[in-house]
């Protein structure tokens, strides 16, 4: 069975984190705050790309997004990129789901409190890497999730720790 494409997107609008879906080393989108909202347009276009599989002319099967905090869904700027990533994923057909930042936290570490360091120290005892970037590495566990419910996890975790992603809405084309 082919490994499913799925992309991790830790928005931002400084600082967006990508883990792509064929597995290329992680990207950081970074914008200035002079360009304005052009940045929105910046951000967008990357995604809409990176939702596309180039060599099969088809859309990735699944976004896995790390969802605003609950305190500031309604609010800032933070949702403005949500707002233009999730348009260019509709314009693509690709579905995506919304992660909260604890439920990642906890699928990464146990610990839905973790800090940025515990996240990045999961991710280097899990699979070896070293991300120094924590948009890279949530990103990075971000995909790990979507691969992980779709039945191809990239690490072996406990099942407490993926437990959590029960907690989460996924589409239907992808629900567990």
């Amino acid at each position: 069975m082919m490994t499913p494409r799925v992309i991790g997107l830790d928005l931002s609008l400084t600082a967006t984190g990508i883990a792509t879906w064929d597995g290329r080393p992680t990207s950081t989108i970074r914008t200035l705050a002079s360009d304005g909202d052009q940045r929105l347009r910046s951000i967008m276009v990357t995604v809409r790309a990176d939702a596309w599989d180039y060599i099969n002319s088809e859309p990735i099967e699944l976004a896995v997004i790390e969802d605003l905090p609950t305190h500031a869904h309604g609010a800032g700027i933070t949702g403005m990129v949500h707002g233009a990533v999730r348009v260019a994923l509709i314009e693509r057909g690709v579905p995506y789901a919304l992660i909260p930042p604890a439920t990642l936290k906890k699928y990464a570490t146990g610990r839905g409190n973790a800090t940025k360091p515990d996240m990045r120290m999961a991710l280097f005892q899990r699979a070896g890497l070293d991300l120094r970037d924590d948009n890279q590495v949530d990103a990075w566990w971000l995909r790990a999730a979507g691969l992980d419910v779709l039945g191809h996890p990239l690490v072996d975790l406990p099942k407490a720790q993926r437990e959590a992603l029960t907690k989460v809405s996924w589409p239907a084309a992808v629900a567990q």
